[in-house]
């Protein structure tokens, strides 16, 4: 049973927001496995999808938690970044998917219907930065296949296992935005990041990071049964496309994002204020 995120909590009790992906999953599985620990606390999963996530983390219901880049500008005066835990895309990222009597390309995009996986998403931050207007109808990101399938849209923003499962649903691509932000920038795409609450104080949060660092490193030392325990959360994956598609997003800059990936924040963040898709972000302090 999934915990009650607004339930009271002890001061030896931290909660986790991640979204049951593989990817997530695998990052988290030393501290699932309780071979990674944080002082004395119990450590409690909370899992819901990263739109669910982003939207909790407004009012700060969870200590510890994945949301989506786009959603950190709303959340920075609760929560710190880690350097850990973030999920970039090194020359692809969301991709845009079309049945294969739809849309033929990316321009061809303006003014269609094209389902997103939330209004907080990065995918639908990107897509506005990138593409031609369109009208954006939110779906459920494991939804979004099908609606493109059956014709509900012309065109999907697929995420998550989405991005290498659509053939598989008789889909096409139109274009990956990671690609298309790594030709403009030269920097990977910042998709999805790990933060933890200010009010924790700055030493806890530092354990924090480093407690999810020790359990990402634990990960790959046991990368086997790391993958076999988030092929659980890979929706019609199996055990090879859960590998390929955690290596995709558990990479160099979920270790440690570095310069590099603080400059791809800026630089994402500037861009999204600077249209007025965001409010501007100060000081990019990592923990």
């Amino acid at each position: 049973m999934k915990p009650d995120p607004t339930a009271s909590t002890d001061t030896r009790v931290l909660r986790f927001g991640h979204s049951p992906d593989p990817d997530d999953a695998f990052m988290f599985y030393g501290l699932a496995r309780g071979a990674v620990r944080i002082r004395d606390f119990q450590v409690e999963h909370v899992l819901f999808d990263i739109q669910t996530l982003n939207e909790m983390a407004m009012s700060g219901e969870i200590e510890v938690t994945a949301i989506s880049a786009h959603a950190y500008p709303a959340v920075a005066d609760r929560y710190w970044i880690m350097r850990c835990g973030a999920s970039m895309g090194i020359g692809y990222g969301p991709i845009l998917v079309a049945a294969p009597d739809g849309p033929a390309s990316l321009e061809a995009l303006a003014g269609a219907r094209i389902a997103i996986p939330g209004l907080l998403t990065t995918a639908w931050l990107v897509a506005r930065l990138y593409l031609p207007p369109f009208e954006a109808v939110v779906h459920p990101f494991d939804d979004i296949p099908r609606a493109v399938a059956e014709g509900a849209v012309d065109a999907g923003l697929v995420i998550h296992e989405g991005q290498i499962t659509y053939a598989d649903q008789g889909l096409v691509k139109l274009g990956d935005l990671g690609e298309a932000w790594q030709a403009d920038t030269g920097l990977p795409l910042p998709l999805g990041l790990d933060v933890v609450r200010k009010d924790l104080g700055r030493e806890l949060a530092a354990e924090v990071s480093r407690g999810l660092a020790d359990s990402i490193r634990y990960a790959f030392d046991h990368e086997d049964d790391a993958v076999a325990y988030a092929l659980d959360y890979g929706r019609g994956l199996d055990t090879e496309k859960a590998r390929t598609f955690v290596r995709m997003y558990v990479n160099e800059y979920t270790r440690d994002m570095g310069e590099e990936g603080r400059r791809a924040l800026r630089t994402l963040f500037d861009r999204a204020a600077a249209a007025g898709y965001t409010e501007p972000v100060g000081e990019i302090d990592l923990i």
